[in-house]
C-alpha cells in the first residue's frame, strides 16, 4: 500500500503489491525529508553563521557592543582571537570574540557613511522624477 497514492498512479490489486512503488515512494519521502530539512534547518542557520562571523570580523576600535552575558560596552583595543571592552569610565574587561552578541551603534564614521549614501540616492530620484 502506497502512502502517496498520487504520486504512485493507480494502487496495485490487493493480490499483487508491488515492491518498485513501495521503494520509489521510500526514495521520494527520503527526497522530500531532505529538501524540508535543508530548506527549513540548514540553509538559514549556515546563514546566520556567515552573517555572525562577518560582524566579528568587521570589529573596529570604538564599537559600542552587546556582549551574550549582556554587558554593554565600547570596544577600546582588539586582540586576533579577544577584545577589551571599555565598560565604565575605569574598568576594561577582555572577553572572547564569540561572547560578542551583537554591534549596537557603528563608530561616527558609519552613521556619516550612511547619510552620504542616502543623500546621493535622494538626489539619483530627483533626477530621475524631473526627467
Amino acid at each position: 500500500m502506497s502512502f502517496i497514492p498520487f504520486l504512485m498512479g493507480a494502487a496495485p490489486a490487493a493480490g499483487e503489491q508491488s515492491t518498485t512503488a513501495g521503494f520509489s515512494s521510500s526514495i521520494i519521502m527520503m527526497v522530500l525529508l531532505v529538501a524540508i530539512f535543508y530548506f527549513f534547518l540548514i540553509r538559514p542557520q549556515n546563514k546566520k553563521q556567515k552573517e555572525t562571523q562577518r560582524m566579528l570580523d568587521a570589529l573596529k576600535k570604538g564599537d559600542k557592543i552587546v556582549t551574550i552575558g549582556g554587558i554593554h560596552g565600547v570596544i577600546s583595543s582588539i586582540k586576533e582571537k579577544t577584545v577589551i571592552v571599555k565598560v565604565d569610565d575605569n574598568s576594561k574587561l577582555e572577553f572572547s570574540r564569540s561572547a560578542i552578541a551583537g554591534v549596537e551603534n557603528q563608530t561616527a564614521e558609519a552613521p556619516k557613511e550612511k547619510k552620504a549614501a542616502k543623500k546621493s540616492s535622494d538626489e539619483t530620484e530627483k533626477k530621475s522624477e524631473e526627467k
